[in-house]
């Protein structure tokens, strides 16, 4: 593979991107649907579920094409960086900002997630995050949402929070398979949610965990899960973290 930077490094990613976003909609028929406020340039946090490797793949296809540009997934490092392959899609086709998960046995060093996306905060990029903190493999349709999302909403409340909820992607790209298998799929985009003035963490955490609840299709509705118990304050900031594609 040519060296990082590199103009042919460069044009494959591009050929790259635009085969993935072809595809994407080619295997999946993917559709946006955005609430009435629509899809803006102003920089946001989208928050979404994750049931899928495919998750930030499908959810930064279906921004407009000058949107994508500004936004970066949050990435597993673990997993993205794991092959040349994973690392050139991660890294140069995506622009993805990859964190580290555990960062506890990775060693001190190895950074704080929430300061590296809040430098990218900083710096103007939007974000696709997933407050889960790790692929729901379970039944329930949502798991707890950790105390990341609420710590960069209280610190750049001048940032849109966007929940998303990505629809059947699960089914289309499961845990272990090599071949997605070809079924519609939608993301749909909300209301920005705001960090009211005085609200709490568990407030929050449960207007925003309800807000992506919000988004199912009326069929997926029909038995609504009781909310989880909130998660207590964690020992770490690690634990905090909101999750990354992987």
């Amino acid at each position: 593979m040519e060296p990082e930077g590199s103009a042919p490094r460069r044009l494959l990613a591009a050929l790259a991107r635009l085969t993935i976003v072809t595809g994407a909609g080619l295997i999946t028929g993917l559709r946006s649907l955005w609430s009435r406020t629509g899809p803006t340039a102003n920089q946001t946090v989208y928050f979404a579920n994750h049931t899928s490797h495919g998750d930030f793949v499908l959810l930064w296809a279906a921004l407009p094409p000058d949107l994508r540009t500004l936004t970066r997934p949050v990435a597993g490092e673990d997993y993205w960086n794991t092959s040349a392959l994973r690392r050139f899609i991660g890294r140069d086709v995506f622009n993805a900002l990859m964190i580290r998960r555990d960062a506890s046995a990775a060693g001190p060093s190895s950074g704080d997630p929430l300061a590296q996306m809040g430098a990218a905060l900083t710096a103007g990029d939007s974000l696709i995050i997933f407050p889960e903190g790790t692929r729901n493999t379970s039944e329930a349709v949502l798991l707890p949402l950790k105390n990341g999302i609420y710590h960069l909403a209280r610190s750049f409340g001048h940032v849109r929070f966007v929940p998303v909820w990505i629809e059947n992607l699960k089914r289309v790209l499961p845990k272990g398979a090599l071949l997605p298998v070809p079924l519609a799929c939608s993301v749909r985009f909300g209301e920005p949610l705001e960090l009211i003035p005085q609200e709490d963490k568990q407030r929050f955490l449960q207007r925003a965990r309800q807000a992506l609840l919000d988004l199912r299709p009326e069929y997926d509705r029909e038995a609504d899960p009781a909310p989880p118990a909130p998660p207590s304050e964690p020992s770490s900031r690690e634990t905090q973290t909101p999750g990354s594609g992987a």
